[in-house]
């Protein structure tokens, strides 16, 4: 059984204003991303584990997060700062760049939440 945390208010705010796509966009996003000729086998796992693991913690309330949501929330946090400016407003850049970036749930394309 997993081990429930308190997420400090902090990351779960920083983390929802960064994560600027929803889950149903993530979630399709992730799936066309991996499609392919032997795609759809299984289409809830289309993506990357990250991918996945975001989308998952889009669909929780905060009191059901766990250690390694919280550890993922701090990961995908640090990414999309290290890789945007700190006002996060829209921006247009490399197709991969921003694939990269849909992948974990920020479109650079679209303002913060």
């Amino acid at each position: 059984m997993a081990h429930h945390v308190e997420v400090e208010t902090e990351l779960w705010d920083e983390f929802h204003r960064v994560v600027n796509m929803s889950s149903r966009e993530l979630s399709e996003w992730l799936r066309t991303r991996s499609a392919d000729e032997n795609a759809e086998e299984v289409p809830d796992h289309a993506g990357t584990q990250t991918g996945q693991h975001v989308l998952n913690i889009l669909q929780k309330r905060r009191v059901d997060l766990t250690d390694d949501d919280e550890r993922i929330m701090r990961k995908v946090v640090d990414r999309i700062h290290a890789e945007r400016r700190d006002d996060l407003e829209p921006t247009a850049g490399q197709e991969n760049w921003r694939h990269r970036l849909m992948t974990l749930g920020h479109d650079p394309l679209k303002g913060a939440r």
